[in-house]
């Protein structure tokens, strides 16, 4: 599995965990569709010095979205992960980031910025871009991205040098927006139960770095790690090749009992974020030759995150906003094509050949297309009871 830091390139390592980071958010340029530019309202609340904020979210239930960046709208999703450019090679930082998210703002639209660990060594806690990532004015943080990861080609960051710097990023972030919720970096993917001994070094990690922040960070402090938000990624096959298969519920189940949460009242996600949900294609038992295994089972990986994620309350961001090509090769996990056009519910067939009749609060209304449906799901619309024969015939 593989990572980039760079624009469209970024996307995959991120799924793919070679490199560490989150995609780049390239600076607002016009393109199609046309984002609105709608004045900003006068229920917005200011921050200092940026853009207006929109008022917090009480439910994190709500908070459903897509990993994209500023030159493309979703429509009907109200979250949008943007990265920092710390997580690559962009200019989304200072007036450009501050405008990017204004605009979102002024749509109705809220932002969660991924700020990636730049460096290690003194570097790691340079606070000016973290200061200036402050300023943008987003609605939710991510501090670092797979800082647990020991391979040569990522950011790996010992436990008490995170802690630092996660002490830094928090303490920057809320010194503009009190408010506002910080992710506490990300965990790398996982298989719930194969990869036991995997999921329990996190865990050790989570309380070496625990340790960090009450005797070095804050001596004498009393930070417990599971009192935080922590950033999950999932990238598997869930809803394929039948229903059962579901390693994102078994991710939730894992995470609400080392939280000391029930898995079955809503309240995981006050502790856990999905900051990238998305399915495989290859080096995970799909047959990437094999169009239709492709196609099937990255639909049904979008109906199941999304499912299972609103059963239990989770926000969760969908990866990716857009297929890319990488050496090449087609990485078709987003819910749109590389030229940001939509892409039919089964994207090996011509668009309009599979249709979902979905029943939504207003009626029911048929979808042809994959950021339709997910925008409708994320709405509540429930979809026919036939939906996997549909989409598997």
């Amino acid at each position: 599995m593989s990572i980039v830091l760079v624009a469209t390139i970024l996307i995959a390592f991120v799924v793919y965990h070679i490199i560490g980071g989150a995609n780049v958010a390239q600076a607002l340029v016009n393109a199609t569709p046309t984002p609105t530019t709608a004045p900003i309202t006068a229920t917005g609340v200011p921050t200092t010095n940026g853009p207006t904020a929109l008022p917090p979210v009480q439910n994190p239930g709500s908070i459903l979205g897509i990993d994209g960046k500023p030159t493309i709208n979703y429509p009907g999703i109200s979250w949008i992960r943007l990265g920092y450019p710390t997580c690559g090679n962009s200019s989304n930082s200072g007036k450009k980031l501050q405008a990017n998210i204004e605009q979102y703002h002024a749509q109705g639209i809220r932002v969660m910025l991924t700020f990636c660990q730049s460096s290690t060594g003194a570097g790691l806690f340079d606070t000016q871009q973290l200061n200036d990532a402050a300023q943008g004015g987003a609605d939710a943080v991510q501090c670092g991205n797979e800082q647990m990861k020991q391979n040569a080609a990522t950011m790996y960051i010992a436990p008490a040098d995170f802690a630092k710097f996660y002490d830094l990023c928090e303490s920057a972030m809320h010194a503009v927006n009190p408010n506002i919720p910080v992710i506490l970096g990300s965990l790398d993917p996982q298989l719930a139960g194969t990869n036991y001994q995997q999921m329990q070094s996190q865990i050790d990690y989570l309380n070496q770095m625990q340790q960090a922040m009450n005797t070095q960070v804050h001596p004498g402090g009393h930070w417990d790690w599971h009192t935080q938000i922590i950033g999950l990624i999932d990238s598997w096959h869930n809803g394929y090749p039948n229903a059962y298969t579901n390693n994102l519920y078994g991710l939730f189940a894992f995470w609400a009992q080392q939280l000391h949460v029930n898995l079955n009242s809503g309240t995981l996600g006050k502790h856990l974020w999905v900051i990238e949900g998305t399915g495989c294609f290859k080096d995970c038992g799909i047959d990437a030759s094999s169009a239709y295994q492709v196609a099937v089972s990255h639909i049904l990986t979008l109906i199941t995150d999304v499912q299972t994620t609103m059963k239990y309350h989770v926000p969760f961001f969908y990866f990716s906003g857009t297929d890319f090509n990488l050496d090449g090769v087609l990485w078709p996990i987003g819910v749109l094509n590389t030229q940001n056009q939509s892409k039919p519910l089964r994207q090996d067939l011509a668009p309009g050949a599979r249709k979902l009749t979905l029943t939504c609060s207003s009626g029911q209304v048929t979808v042809a297309d994959q950021e339709t449906l997910l925008a409708k799901l994320y709405s509540g619309c429930t979809l026919p009871s036939n939906y996997a024969s549909i989409l598997t015939s």
